[in-house]
């Protein structure tokens, strides 16, 4: 008489996912969000579009003689800010799934365990990607013309990347905090308006008071748009690159293992 298990066990027991094809397949799910909460396709596509449209027209004038001619120092910048502000979608993501009890289920499957982290950071290159050919094509059109070619726009976006996925380890930490996906929103906002419009990506520092000079000069973000726009038009900027790149490595060697310890405690 056959036993339960042999009964049971027809077949051979398939072998637990690789970390990679656990990352790959919720980067995926991230980018499926997009189809059942719109709001976020509206970040992605309408945001970067009303930005650059308002601030070009409206501030063109005034600040750079011409919206044309402004266009060639706003949209590198504008590019940083639309970026910058979607990735907080990381930390409202997991805070969602934590609170509607995907995160057990995630628990339960045998998988790498931080897959849903590094899915979720995956599935973000995907949005800042959509939104950097938005923010470029609605430049080209309004007579944006990057003196540093295709490759000078490509090495800024990347730039922009690496930084904003690096700052999604600070979103990952407020989302496992705070109790409400609202909560990250609001959280994200007092840090980054500020961090964003006491920068340069609007106006040159030479047009400010030399104390708010000072602040402004040090900022990551006034780093990160001089590189980008400094990229987009074929300029040395080697020295702004280096602190782009050492500011992402720091934010990331301080924020990921907090992140990945609350994950593992939070379990």
């Amino acid at each position: 008489m056959s036993t339960t298990h042999e009964v049971l066990a027809t077949r051979a027991r398939p072998k637990p996912p690789s970390a990679l094809s656990s990352v790959t397949t919720l980067a995926w799910r991230a980018m499926l969000k997009i189809k059942h909460v719109p709001f976020q396709l509206f970040d992605v596509t309408v945001t970067p579009i009303m930005f650059t449209l308002l601030f070009t027209f409206i501030f063109g004038g005034a600040l750079g003689g011409s919206p044309r001619q402004y266009v060639q120092y706003l949209l590198p910048g504008v590019l940083v800010q639309t970026i910058i502000f979607i990735t907080v979608y990381t930390g409202v993501g997991l805070n969602s799934d934590i609170h509607k009890g995907l995160y057990d289920r995630f628990r339960s499957l045998p998988m790498w365990q931080p897959s849903p982290l590094f899915g979720a950071l995956a599935g973000d290159v995907f949005r800042y990607g959509a939104a950097s050919l938005v923010i470029v094509i609605v430049g080209l059109l309004l007579g944006f013309r990057p003196q540093g070619g295709v490759v000078g726009v490509a090495l800024a976006i990347a730039l922009v990347m690496t930084f904003c996925f690096a700052l999604s380890w600070l979103w990952i930490i407020a989302g496992m905090l705070v109790r409400t996906p609202e909560s990250v929103m609001t959280t994200s906002f007092v840090f980054l308006m500020p961090l964003t419009f006491a920068s340069d990506i609007f106006v040159d520092l030479s047009t400010m008071p030399g104390w708010l000079q000072a602040a402004v000069g040090r900022n990551p973000v006034t780093y990160l748009a001089k590189a980008s726009r400094g990229l987009m038009h074929g300029e040395p900027v080697w020295a702004e690159v280096g602190w782009v790149l050492l500011a992402s490595a720091v934010i990331t060697a301080v924020a990921a293992p907090i992140a990945m310890r609350l994950y593992h405690k939070e379990r």
